[in-house]
């Protein structure tokens, strides 16, 4: 792999630490943020005065000349392939996507093919970020294989560092429409013993605990309050359905963004989405609350029944306030619909 060379001196009065100095002195244009700074540290690719420094607690005095090796993007081995991307907005930053069910964000072992980011490849052509050495979209947040809904995407490199780093600072706007069993409702006694969970004004739920890959099934993330990840999701109800209700179409939002937060958080309140394959499981529905079409309809559906309805953060190259919708899929809204038939006496 080919390197680029950038080159600058230590201001006056530097920060005590090497990491700090870097990240206060290094040129604009050389698009490099914190977290790059710091792997290229931990890579040996920093010369200070000529001398490699891999410590990020080392001094640096004042004029210190400062030299990194910065990698220069290859070809990706992922192939463009020609897959139809309904586009929200593109500029020559950034894109959003409103991603289908049924569509994989990156290529992995099972999946090699067929993905978004192929489909972006061929879509963006060369203009595409190289943040990590190779030339490929800037993915910078993920949605699930039969999550539908907003993703964006980086096309430069600045794009990629700034969208990174307000996903790192939780300031992205991220709202979920989800249809699960149950009323998660603030009059449930059963909720006020469930550990993790609490209620807002609003009757808004609100939901924090730890999360890690599960002990014996790496496929699947577990509640935890000791060691993992900290995670937050809010959630509160739009609609009911059944007399009494026992689904409900929710709005959920993130605080954090945690491998799947929302299906795991909501299972762990005991709230679990209809059609998850994961965390769901199949609840017999009563036909005594539902018709017989939306008992159907729920057994049937055959996904996760979640989606990515708005998307909201800062442009980080012209700061713009961007925000998205995507209205609910036509397999959710069939549901919804099917789900509110009222019964006949």
């Amino acid at each position: 792999m080919t390197t680029a060379r950038v080159t600058f001196q230590i201001a006056d009065n530097p920060p005590a630490r090497l990491d700090k100095a870097l990240a206060l002195n290094v040129p604009v244009e050389a698009a490099l943020s914190r977290t790059r700074l710091a792997r290229l540290l931990q890579e040996g690719c920093v010369l200070i005065n000529g001398v490699e420094v891999r410590d990020p607690k080392a001094k640096v005095a004042e004029g210190a000349e400062v030299e990194i090796l910065v990698p220069v993007a290859d070809e990706s081995h992922i192939g463009p392939e020609d897959i139809p991307l309904e586009v929200i907005y593109e500029d020559d930053d950034l894109i959003v996507i409103n991603k289908p069910t049924g569509m994989v964000v990156h290529p992995a072992p099972g999946t090699p093919n067929g993905t978004l980011v192929n489909a972006l490849l061929h879509h963006c052509g060369d203009t595409l970020s190289g943040v990590g050495g190779s030339k490929r979209p800037g993915i910078v947040h993920r949605i699930d294989k039969d999550t539908s809904g907003l993703l964006v995407v980086a096309k430069s490199d600045r794009a990629h560092h700034g969208l990174a780093a307000q996903f790192e600072k939780h300031t992205v706007e991220r709202y979920y429409n989800a249809v699960v069993y149950g009323e998660p409702d603030a009059h449930d006694p059963r909720l006020r013993g469930v550990r993790g969970v609490s209620f807002e004004s609003g009757n808004i739920m609100r939901i924090t605990t730890q999360l890690a890959r599960h002990k014996t099934d790496r496929q699947r993330q577990a509640v935890l309050f000791e060691g993992g990840r900290h995670a937050v999701t809010r959630c509160r109800i739009v609609e009911t359905f059944g007399a009494p209700s026992v689904v409900s179409l929710v709005e959920c939002w993130l605080e954090t963004g945690r491998t799947h937060q929302i299906r795991v958080h909501m299972t762990h309140a005991g709230h679990s989405l209809i059609g998850d394959p994961t965390y769901g499981g199949r609840r017999k529905l009563s036909e005594k609350a539902l018709t017989p079409a939306g008992v159907v309809a729920a057994k049937n559906f055959d996904r996760q029944a979640l989606h990515a309805a708005v998307l909201g953060f800062v442009h980080p190259v012209t700061k713009e306030d961007m925000r998205f919708e995507a209205p609910i899929p036509d397999d959710m809204a069939a549901l919804i619909e099917a789900l509110r038939q009222q019964k006949l006496n």
